[in-house]
């Protein structure tokens, strides 16, 4: 039995994926409330280097949609400074001749990088406009948005669902790696992530180079540091620096930007990445007639596809 003043819908879980189904949901009229064991600083997504880009997302067709969508959204948010979304020249390396992403139309000038713009002996790249969404600015300006939409946010840890669904009469479930006890989803794994933070010298370019085999390498700059990746282990769950890993970004790194070499290095950031086989996505009828819309194993595109998602989630609940 729902009172009148529950809440309609509860969000489960408070990163990015979370806040944005809230936002909308709030925008739309719902009475909302958040559940979360853990504050948005202290989710997977606050470590996030965070720049838009489908990486380890399936299905790539439906991920392709939900961030074309989540794409338009971050242009238009970079035109707020207090949002923490910029816009830069992103430029992405392949060892040879490749099709263009099915993300291709999606994006702002978008075109195939020219011979002096490639780097590491490699034989082709694209160019296209990268939203980048630097996570400790747009977390708390995304979290303020869904409170002045009247959002409350309850700080609850849950074994299962059912007190939520005790509660309200729709439940979406954003718990990211928390799904696998929540829901009790095998499918969902760990790919864990570590980064390396230095300070800014100047860069603006982004750049993305997913085939040295030594590993994946990004350089994000934002407002007052640079973001050099990465790691993609799976099914590791260590939290702490791994050393040598850090030294070997920095090195692929300098490798592809030299003036990298002497930046100061400000910090290294470790985070878990909810990967699964597909994204779930998707309204289950329970036999109460409670209802759940789960949200969840976005991999390392949560970011990218948060809108895309939002989106999705209300016309399922509408």
């Amino acid at each position: 039995m729902h009172s009148s003043h529950a809440p309609e819908i509860i969000v489960v879980g408070c990163g990015v994926v979370g806040l944005s189904c809230a936002a909308l949901l709030a925008e739309a009229g719902k009475r909302v409330e958040i559940w979360t064991a853990a504050l948005p600083e202290h989710t997977t997504s606050h470590v996030a280097a965070a720049f838009w880009h489908p990486y380890k997302i399936t299905p790539i067709e439906r991920a392709s949609e939900w961030a074309a969508a989540s794409y338009r959204r971050f242009v238009e948010l970079a035109a707020d400074p207090q949002t923490g979304v910029q816009l830069h020249t992103g430029i992405e390396l392949f060892p040879s001749v490749i099709p263009d992403p099915p993300w291709a139309a999606a994006v702002d000038g978008f075109r195939h990088a020219r011979p002096d713009e490639l780097r590491l002996g490699r034989a082709h790249g694209i160019v296209f406009e990268a939203p980048v969404i630097e996570m400790p600015v747009y977390l708390p300006w995304l979290l303020a948005r869904v409170r002045a939409r009247g959002v409350k946010i309850v700080e609850r840890r849950l074994d299962t669902l059912d007190a939520a669904i005790e509660r309200a009469p729709l439940v979406v479930n954003t718990t990211g790696l928390g799904a696998r006890e929540l829901v009790d989803d095998d499918e969902v794994y760990a790919v864990r992530g570590q980064i390396v933070v230095c300070e800014q010298i100047g860069l603006d370019r982004v750049w993305l180079d997913e085939h040295d085999p030594a590993g994946t390498t990004y350089i994000i700059p934002r407002a007052h540091d640079i973001v050099l990746g990465g790691v993609a282990d799976e099914h590791d769950e260590r939290l702490g620096e791994d050393l040598d890993q850090s030294e070997a970004i920095v090195r692929r790194c300098v490798a592809i930007e030299p003036a990298l070499a002497h930046a100061k290095r400000l910090g290294v950031r470790v985070g878990l990445r909810p990967c699964r086989p597909s994204v779930r996505l998707e309204l289950q009828q329970l036999a109460d007639g409670g209802k759940i819309i789960h949200d969840y194993g976005h991999g390392g595109a949560g970011v990218t596809v948060s809108w895309g998602c939002a989106d999705e989630v209300l016309a399922l609940a509408d």
